[in-house]
């Protein structure tokens, strides 16, 4: 039994990673000038080919392509360490209502900065996130304390969410009008626009916040099986609340400043992770999260860029597109085994 786990496990790794070489690939030669992988492997790698070509590539779609697969898998974990901190499989930074709570704080500054005609750096964005995200999330445990029933806490998080999300289209709207646009395609959620900067930045922030994440994986899984077992395996419980909190609010937090709010993966890939795998433990999850959020969002990208080129979807709805149906799902699962 155990070699036929092992083999499964081998066997997914292995076909989350081509997968995602086959989408990193596909989303580098799609858009106005299709290249072959030939064309595409000499440009990378040997610094050979068109101009424009080389240009494009380096400068366009390689820093985007890279954000994706970076902020894919940050959001994934940290929906994934939600999840275990509530102990319900649709929570979610989006729907709790923290990637709104992000969203707010970072349009008001971003308005500010904009106002007095400068540019707002990548870690003013990341700050920014961080504190909007630890204000929802103190709603959301203030709520928590109150309500029993996650589903209320679910709904809660969900009104959160709306409010801050009407504040700051009120904040867009009032905007001065040369910063309108920006404002408008970032807040709907979007992997335009990245630079080797911002590459730079979220790579730190997101790898060092993973790496220490996977360091927890033993204590998260004495964690899923109860705080009683936990304490009784010599987990303090507190700082380990405390720590899930601000790991994935960093995660999130890193998402919303450099790409806008993104529905629904932070909840669908988890529970399809888990699925695949068909184990909870956190030393393969978490790892498969990064993999399949990186997978889902390249997917979702090349789906928001393509279809109705030159026009671009924001990546929200396309990610809502197909992670909603993985939510119900999951609901109508739960409520048939209660």
């Amino acid at each position: 039994m155990k070699k036929k786990s092992y083999m499964r496990y081998w066997i997914s790794f292995t076909v989350l990673f081509l997968l995602l070489v086959v989408l990193f690939i596909w989303n580098i030669n799609s858009g106005s000038i299709d290249l072959s992988v030939k064309e595409i492997f000499n440009i990378v790698f040997r610094h050979q080919g068109d101009q424009t070509a080389s240009s494009i590539i380096w400068e366009i779609r390689l820093p985007r392509i890279l954000s994706v697969v970076i902020l894919g898998g940050a959001l994934s974990v940290s929906g994934f360490l939600l999840q275990t901190f509530f102990a319900n499989p649709i929570a979610g930074p989006f729907v709790l209502g923290i990637s709104s709570g992000a969203k707010l704080v970072v349009a008001l500054v971003m308005i500010y900065f904009l106002g007095q005609s400068r540019v707002m750096s990548s870690a003013a964005m990341i700050l920014s996130a961080f504190a909007g995200s630890m204000i929802s999330m103190g709603f959301v445990l203030l709520i928590s304390k109150k309500v029993r029933q996650m589903s209320m806490l679910v709904i809660s998080g969900v009104m959160i969410g709306y409010i801050c999300s009407a504040i700051t289209d009120f904040a867009v709207t009032f905007a001065d009008d040369s910063n309108i646009v920006n404002l408008h395609n970032w807040s709907l959620g979007s992997f335009s626009g990245m630079t080797w900067e911002n590459v730079r930045v979220m790579a730190v922030v997101v790898l060092i916040t993973f790496a220490l994440t996977f360091l927890m994986s033993k204590p998260i899984s004495a964690y899923q099986l109860g705080e009683v077992y936990a304490q009784n395996m010599g987990v303090n419980i507190r700082a380990f609340r405390i720590a899930l909190i601000l790991l994935s609010s960093i995660l999130s937090a890193c998402v919303t400043a450099f790409a806008g709010p993104i529905s629904f993966v932070g909840i669908a890939v988890p529970h399809l992770i888990k699925s695949l795998l068909k184990t909870s433990k956190p030393i393969l999850v978490i790892p498969g999260c990064f993999l399949g959020g990186s997978l889902f969002c390249l997917f979702c990208d090349l789906i928001a860029r393509i279809v109705f080129a030159p026009v671009e979807l924001s990546i929200s709805s396309v990610t809502a597109v197909f992670g909603a149906p993985v939510v119900i799902y999951i609901m109508i699962r739960r409520q048939k085994r209660s």
